[in-house]
């Protein structure tokens, strides 16, 4: 018969469950078991607890490494980064080589105009020697005017050949065959003696001294790139040179004679100013060529110096020149 509507089975079955948990009380229910945390293996990571935002990562200080993890295994300890050093104060090398480049080149700065210097000694010397001798008006009587057109042809192609070969000779030769160019030169300008006073030719030198030392030196301090002037210049030479020639079959007067002169002055000064910066670029293009080259540039762009000086000073005589 079924108690509360349970059917008896049932109720026998709890009846006997409840007398085998009292007999045994060890299968009673217990509290539910609390985990606690374990420490951690070495290295191991440790969690915070559920719900818990774990702290965030702390970066080792800059400079150092941070400890590896560890795990159970041997540690190579690292030792704390040492901080870099920091530059000195000593010029650097590149510096330095600049330096002695800069050096090199007024070196041969100086050997340039060195040679220049000798030559017009030598144009000087040769003039006034041949002036004073006779030996031009001697010349003259014995060749006539064509001796002397081919005597200035002949400077000219000479001057080209120097200008043309200088760097394919030999140091020695180089230097001899501008110093003889210069010696020609004098002897074709030993008629300035003839035409101009003594006391005027000096004063005329004077001037262009000064004139040249400011020019070489504005070309040599520029920082304005004058590579494009060189067309520009060439041009108004061959133009000159034009002019000049028409001029020998005509009868000029003093006031076309002096713009010429005018306009001689204006073109050598900007050849002179041109030269002088393009004496420093060459040097700097061969200054690891060794001696022997830098010598033959030397005399190269004394070549080049020496013409400027010379015409500059023509046309500056032509200007303020007094005759005899």
């Amino acid at each position: 018969m079924a108690l509360n509507g349970q059917p008896q089975e049932s109720n026998d079955f709890n009846q006997q469950g409840i007398q085998y948990r009292q007999q045994n009380p060890q299968m009673q229910a217990s509290p539910q078991a609390q985990y606690t945390p374990q420490a951690p293996y070495p290295g191991q990571t440790q969690y915070a607890p559920q719900g818990q935002y774990a702290p965030q990562g702390q970066y080792a200080p800059q400079g150092q490494y941070a400890p590896q993890a560890q795990y159970g295994q041997t540690i190579y300890a690292q030792p704390p980064a040492m901080p870099m050093p920091q530059p000195q104060s000593t010029p650097p090398m590149n510096s330095r080589a600049a330096a002695s480049l800069r050096r090199a080149e007024n070196i041969s700065m100086s050997r340039a105009y060195g040679e220049m210097a000798v030559g017009l000694l030598v144009t000087a010397a040769v003039a006034y020697l041949t002036a004073v001798s006779g030996l031009l008006y001697a010349f003259i009587m014995a060749t006539g005017m064509w001796g002397w057109i081919g005597l200035s042809v002949a400077q000219v192609l000479f001057a080209v050949f120097l200008g043309t070969r200088i760097m394919t000779m030999k140091t020695t030769t180089a230097r001899v065959m501008f110093y003889l160019y210069a010696a020609l030169m004098g002897f074709t300008l030993s008629s300035i003696f003839v035409a101009y006073s003594l006391p005027s030719i000096l004063l005329t030198l004077v001037i262009c001294a000064g004139f040249f030392f400011v020019l070489s030196m504005l070309g040599l301090t520029t920082r304005k790139n004058l590579m494009g002037m060189g067309s520009i210049l060439l041009v108004a030479l061959i133009f000159l040179i034009v002019v000049q020639v028409a001029l020998m079959f005509l009868t000029p007067s003093n006031t076309a004679l002096r713009i010429v002169a005018g306009i001689g002055i204006v073109l050598f000064a900007g050849l002179t100013i041109y030269d002088a910066q393009q004496t420093k670029r060459i040097f700097a293009a061969y200054q690891n060529q060794g001696t022997e080259v830098i010598k033959k540039v030397s005399i190269l762009c004394a070549l080049n110096l020496y013409l400027d000086f010379v015409n500059l000073f023509l046309y500056i005589l032509d200007m303020v020149g007094n005759s005899d």
